[in-house]
Order: structure tokens, then sequence, then C-alpha cells
């Protein structure tokens, strides 16, 4: 297998790393970065675990080849908050109890925020738009939807 050189940016650091061709996005931020918080769920692009942003727009990390990225900006779940203190939307998520397992949680809240920064003012059909392609097992939506509803009230938009 071939290996290629890729500087790519991550949660605000630059990388360089040598990276097989066929390395995807999710396993070179897990396994080689040990940013955990992107879930590996179904691998195929169906879940929405592993949503990440890849120069500001939610990608589905498990369908992206590391090396597509090189020279490209990703955000994690780990670079959503700053000075680890969590954002409105990260705070909302668990005064609204959007959360049980968790296992979603990553890609809802990257989904969201990528929405967020789109519209800051998003109705609750557009919210339920930009989460179609996350997928929940625990909590219904609706707690999720409540949460980014209630982090725009409060003027979530970064």
């Amino acid at each position: 297998m071939s290996t290629h050189s890729i500087s790519i940016t991550v949660n605000g650091t630059r990388e360089h790393l040598t990276v097989s061709a066929n390395l995807t996005l999710l396993r070179l931020l897990r396994d080689e970065l040990a940013l955990t918080g992107t879930k590996n769920g179904c691998e195929a692009g169906e879940c929405g675990a592993c949503t990440v942003l890849l120069d500001g727009e939610p990608v589905n990390s498990c369908m992206v080849l590391a090396v597509e990225c090189d020279g490209r900006e990703v955000t994690t779940v780990e670079g959503l908050a700053g000075d680890g203190q969590l954002t409105l939307l990260q705070a909302s998520f668990a005064e609204h109890n959007a959360v049980q397992c968790g296992f979603c949680t990553p890609g809802m809240l990257i989904s969201a925020h990528a929405l967020l920064e789109r519209n800051p003012h998003p109705g609750e059909a557009e919210i339920k738009e930009a989460l179609v392609g996350n997928l929940c097992r625990c909590t219904g939506y609706v707690r999720i939807v409540e949460a980014v509803e209630a982090a725009a009230e409060k003027g979530e938009a970064g």
C-alpha cells in the first residue's frame, strides 16, 4: 500500500503525517491522533456518529480518505469547546437531557454547530433537516431539537 505525506490542521493544530492511501479520516483522528470523541458507528456513512467539520462543512469522516484532507482544516467535537469551557450548544444538550448513551452526541453537536454557524436562528424544521444524517437510538430526537433551539435562543453561533 502506498503512503502519502499530508499536512492537516485539526482543531487548530497543524499536523504533518505519513498515511496509507486507504486510511480514512475517522481512523486518522481516532487511531493516529487519539481524538476519540469522533465515534466509529457504521463505517458506511449512514449513522453520522463520525461527523466532523471539514473546512467548516459537516462530513462523515468514515467516508473521507485522510489523503483528501491534505492542506485542509478539520474540527472534531474536542475542538468545539475552548479553554475547557462548554459551548452554549454543549451546555444546552446537558441542560435538556439530550444525551442518553452519548454515542451519537459528538456527531449531533458537530451537525448542530454547523447549522448555527450558517443560521444562528433556525426553525424546528431546519434543525431537523440539519440533523437528518445523525441517527440516535435512545432519545427520540425531541430533546436534541429542543437543545439546539435553546442554544439558538441564547445566541450560540460559534
